[in-house]
Parts: structure tokens; C-alpha cells; sequence
């Protein structure tokens, strides 16, 4: 065998034949489904909290429909309702009493915010279902007359009545604080979101007043009473 004969045999051992070619499988890649898995898992626990947390609620309105508990947050709710009127009526009144040009914007911005609040209450009642009624206050009334009774005893004109005027509308707030704190927590806790958040509105803003009160006082109105 000549050398060149021995070299095309060795090319044609070497070389695969078409049938080898024909064999070959092709590797795909593997897909990158993680992402797309994990999503997918992902939005199916958000769609089941959803509906879970929806149940959860509906059945707390259920269950809580004709507690003691919602019935006494109907009725302090009726009373608030009361209040609410009664010391509108008393910020027309006072605001013309006071002498400290500070004093009487605030009292009659807060004028503007009780009907505001009273607002908020009705929309709470109409999202409980229930009629809004008031229900006759003692606690407010007694404190509207105590301040009354607190502005008589002072001078016209006088910066000792405006001291009067704003520890008598402070009583009234911090018993407005006491009411809308405590009914936004039972609120929270009947499942009633939405009614707690106007509840929660009206607490704020009385609790921003009475931060006010106490800087009229604190930066000028107290030491003008002093040195009456």
C-alpha cells in the first residue's frame, strides 16, 4: 500500500459518517421558569390572603351585629353625636366673648371644624347601617355649663376671662379626646377600618386644638392675665 493510500484511509476512520450525524440529538437549554413560578406562587397567596382577610371581616360584622360591645359603641357614638351639637352651639356663643384676637380665630376655625366632624359622624353611622340620633349627654352638658359659668365670673374685656375661656374649651377637648380615642379602638377592633379612620380624623383635629389652646395661653394671654 502506497503512502498515499494509507493517508485517505486514516481521513476516512476519522471523519464520522453521515448516519453518526443523523443521530446526533440537540441539548436544548433549560428554561428559566423560577421567575415566572415564583410569581405565579406569589399571586396566588396574595389572592388567597385577599379573600381570607375579606371573610375575616365579613364574618367579624356577622358575629359582631347584635354584640353588647357594637351596641355600646352605637349608643357612645349617639352621645358623641350629642356633644358634637351642643359645643358648636357653645363656640357661637364664646368666640364673641374673647378678647385676644388669637384666641377668637381659633375658636372659630374649630367652630368650622365641630361641623365637619359632625359630618364624619353621620357618614359613620350611615356605614354602620344605623339612623343617626343623639343621645342627651350629661357629661358635655355639664362640663358647657361649668365654662359658662366660668365666663360670667370674669371681666368683659379682661385677659383673665380669655385664660377662662381657654381652660373651659381645653375641659371640653380633652373629653372630645377621651370619646374619639376610645371608640376608635373599639372600632378597630369590630372590624369597622373605614369607620376607625373618620373616627381617627376627628380625633386628630382635637387634639391639634388643644396643642393650640395651649400655646395662646403659654406664649402671651397667661402673662397679660398676670399683670392685670
Amino acid at each position: 500500500m502506497s503512502q498515499k493510500d494509507l493517508k485517505e484511509k486514516t481521513i476516512d476512520k476519522s471523519a464520522p459518517s453521515k448516519s453518526e450525524d443523523s443521530k446526533t440529538i440537540p441539548v436544548e437549554e433549560p428554561k428559566n421558569t423560577s421567575k415566572s413560578a415564583e410569581k405565579s406562587l406569589k399571586d396566588t397567596t396574595d389572592s388567597k390572603d385577599t379573600d381570607n382577610n375579606t371573610k375575616k371581616n365579613q364574618s367579624m360584622e356577622d358575629k359582631n351585629s347584635n354584640s353588647e360591645l357594637k351596641t355600646f359603641f352605637v349608643e357612645a357614638l349617639q352621645d358623641i353625636y350629642y356633644a358634637e351639637a351642643a359645643i358648636e352651639q357653645s363656640l357661637a356663643k364664646i368666640k364673641n366673648k374673647a378678647t385676644c384676637e388669637e384666641l377668637q380665630e381659633a375658636l372659630e376655625d374649630h367652630e368650622l371644624v365641630t361641623k365637619k366632624q359632625i359630618l364624619r359622624l353621620e357618614k359613620v353611622f350611615k356605614l354602620l347601617g344605623k339612623e343617626a340620633k343623639k343621645k342627651k349627654c350629661d357629661a358635655i352638658d355639664g362640663i358647657l355649663k361649668e365654662v359658662d359659668e366660668m365666663v360670667k365670673n370674669t371681666e368683659d374685656g379682661s385677659m383673665t376671662r380669655d385664660v377662662a375661656i381657654i381652660i373651659g374649651a381645653q375641659k371640653v377637648e380633652h373629653y372630645e379626646i377621651a370619646t374619639y380615642g376610645g371608640l376608635a379602638q373599639i372600632a378597630i377592633t369590630l372590624g369597622y377600618e373605614k369607620v376607625a379612620d373618620l373616627l381617627e380624623a376627628n380625633l386628630d383635629e382635637e387634639e391639634d386644638t388643644d396643642y393650640l389652646l395651649t400655646e395662646i395661653a403659654e406664649e402671651h394671654v397667661n402673662f397679660e392675665a398676670a399683670e392685670e
